[in-house]
């Protein structure tokens, strides 16, 4: 294991290893390393670490120091310097009459090389306008010649998909991209579709080239013969994505049929004549669909939701709508007798009056605490023993001063919230 530390020059978007020869080097400090162009300035990006002795390439380079003030402001004039050779190199190239787009100018960090990074169709004789430059800025000048990719990395931009250019912001290589992966992956081949703002295929048809190889291994071919379980017939397309296949049916040509990967038999793969194919009698199962299972309710969704106000309540439609009628006969269950409404005794002789004793009054029951299914059992009505005492007294006497006539019974069933029992009997 080797101690290194990971830096980042500007304008790249790769890490590069350097020896930090005993500095703690915190990340998004400025570092001056040494290169094989020289002494660089650059950003660390990630502190001291160990890696794998062989992910690193030797001879390995160490840190010179960590940057000071006197670097900063070394810094800072080779960006303005490089400012003025850009534009002091574009009127010498109109000068000179050549066929060449400047991109970027980079100045080293101890003044002494001017790098020109410059686009063009083809070869560039550009050796007199070296020795122009090197006469006006007394360094040493180089010129490149770039592609149009690494034009795009160097000034950056917006792809069609609304972010940053990838090569900018993380990709540290160019990745190799080909037209056979926009087939593969059923894209559109026209070139305004898939490719980006260099004028280069997207570097993006990579990512995901991977995983459409693996479900193109899976998955039958264009005009495949296969074997469904309506029938036999050929492919028609191909949905990798979501793992179907579309089939023109011999029984029914005119309307193809999605299937999914698992109900079709294929019998051959591609293209060619159906001759000295054998179609098994059993045709393939078809695959239903699991039901999927009910989430259990959350605790915010146990009751439901207040209607809005405004709202117009909609009736249910798998049952109709009931009275309320066992709830009522549970409220009369539990409603104490003597809360009841008392009916309208008979008057009694004065005789009766001083044999039988006064009902006592139930107590009232206690106010009710919390909800009404504590309190069912202190609602239970208790009576006294002499209340049935006086009850079984006074029945006795009712029974003894009835009259056998029905027809006093029927009057004193018609008027008995009238007149009192007692006034009946005596007039009888």
């Amino acid at each position: 294991m080797a101690e290194v530390i990971s830096v980042r020059f500007r304008g790249g978007s790769k890490n590069y290893y350097f020896d930090p020869k005993g500095l703690q080097v915190e990340p998004d400090t400025y570092v001056v390393v040494e290169t094989a162009q020289g002494i660089e300035y650059a950003r660390c990006v990630e502190g001291n670490h160990e890696v794998p002795d062989q992910s690193v390439v030797q001879p390995l380079r160490g840190v010179a120091r960590i940057a000071t003030d006197n670097d900063h402001k070394a810094a800072a004039y080779n960006r303005k310097r490089e400012q003025e050779a850009f534009a002091i190199c574009e009127k010498k190239i109109a000068a000179h009459h050549l066929e060449m787009k400047l991109v970027s100018v980079e100045c080293g960090f101890e003044g002494n090389k001017i790098i020109f990074f410059f686009t063009a169709e083809g070869r560039v004789d550009f050796r007199e306008l070296v020795r122009d430059l090197a006469s006006v800025f007394r360094a040493r000048i180089e010129l490149r010649q770039i592609g149009v990719r690494d034009e795009a990395k160097m000034l950056g931009g917006i792809g069609i998909c609304g972010r940053p250019l990838c090569c900018s912001q993380f990709l540290d290589e160019f990745i190799p991209v080909s037209i056979k992966m926009a087939k593969t992956q059923n894209l559109s081949l026209n070139p305004t579709k898939i490719s980006g703002t260099c004028g280069r295929l997207m570097c993006c048809l990579k990512y995901e080239q991977a995983a459409y190889e693996e479900a193109s291994k899976r998955m039958p071919k264009a005009e495949s013969f296969v074997d469904t379980p309506d029938g036999v017939g050929n492919v028609s397309s191909v949905d990798l994505l979501q793992d179907r296949v579309q089939v023109r049916l011999d029984s029914a040509p005119e309307s193809p049929r999605r299937y999914q990967s698992g109900e079709i038999r294929v019998l051959r793969n591609g293209k060619g004549s159906r001759e000295g194919i054998e179609i098994p009698a059993e045709r393939p199962r078809r695959i239903t669909p699991e039901p999927q299972e009910e989430l259990p309710l959350s605790r915010f969704s146990r009751r439901p939701s207040a209607a809005p106000k405004g709202a117009i309540p909609v009736p249910s439609v798998l049952a109709p709508d009931k009275p309320e009628e066992p709830e009522r006969r549970s409220r009369s269950r539990r409603r104490p007798k003597g809360k009841d409404k008392p009916k309208a005794a008979p008057q009694r002789s004065p005789q009766a009056q001083q044999r039988a004793p006064k009902p006592q009054k139930a107590p009232a029951d206690p106010p009710s605490i919390g909800p009404a299914w504590l309190n069912r059992a202190e609602k239970l009505p208790v009576r006294p023993a002499a209340d049935t005492t006086a009850e079984k007294k006074a029945a006795a006497d009712r029974a003894a001063r009835q009259q056998p006539s029905g027809e006093n019974r029927e009057g004193k069933r018609r008027h008995r919230s009238r007149r009192p029992k007692g006034k009946s009997g005596a007039e009888s």
